[in-house]
Formats: C-alpha cells, structure tokens, sequence
C-alpha cells in the first residue's frame, strides 16, 4: 500500500477549499505525478462521500483528454486522502484560458 513518504513532493501546483495539488516524485523509480491531498478532517460526511466518489470517477475513465488516475491512499498522520494522477506539465485548463 502506497504512502505519503513514498514520494518527493516537488512543488507546490495549486489549493482549493478542501485540497491542494502537488508535483511529486515517486521516490521508486523517479517517475513524475501530481498528488491531490484532499484534507478530510473538516469535510462533512457528505464532502468526504464526494471525495471518495471522485476517486471512483476518476479511476472509471480512460481518455486521451482526461487526466489518468493511478492510485488513492489516506495518509492518517495528516488526515488527508491522497490521490496520484498524472501530471498536466501544460499546465490546467484556467491557464490555458488566461
């Protein structure tokens, strides 16, 4: 099962109301992801259904267009749900607007 410390956080790459996006380095074989820590300790029961849904979402989907999942652990120290997916290097779709 994955961990937290199995991984080089790299970078911040954003923050949301409940999460924040990181740029990360599997520490295993140097391969680059983007971390989601989605902080669960303040969410309703409602808000952490949510999150596990997404994960549910994300790991259904197989498109060239759509940001791949690849693995979700809940990181008990910090209180967060982890969630691995590949990285965007273009940057997201706001910036890509801006």
């Amino acid at each position: 099962m994955p961990q937290l410390k199995d991984f080089q956080i790299i970078k911040k790459l954003g923050d949301g109301a409940f999460s924040s996006v990181h740029q990360v380095k599997r520490i295993s074989d140097g391969t680059i992801y983007a971390l989601k820590k989605v902080r669960m300790g303040k969410l309703s029961e409602k808000e952490k259904q949510n999150a596990v849904n997404e994960i549910r979402i994300l790991a259904s989907i197989n498109h060239p267009n759509v940001i791949g999942y690849k693995e979700a652990f809940f990181e008990n120290k910090e209180g967060c749900l982890c969630i691995i997916m590949e990285l965007a290097d273009g940057g997201d779709l706001l910036q890509s607007i801006e």
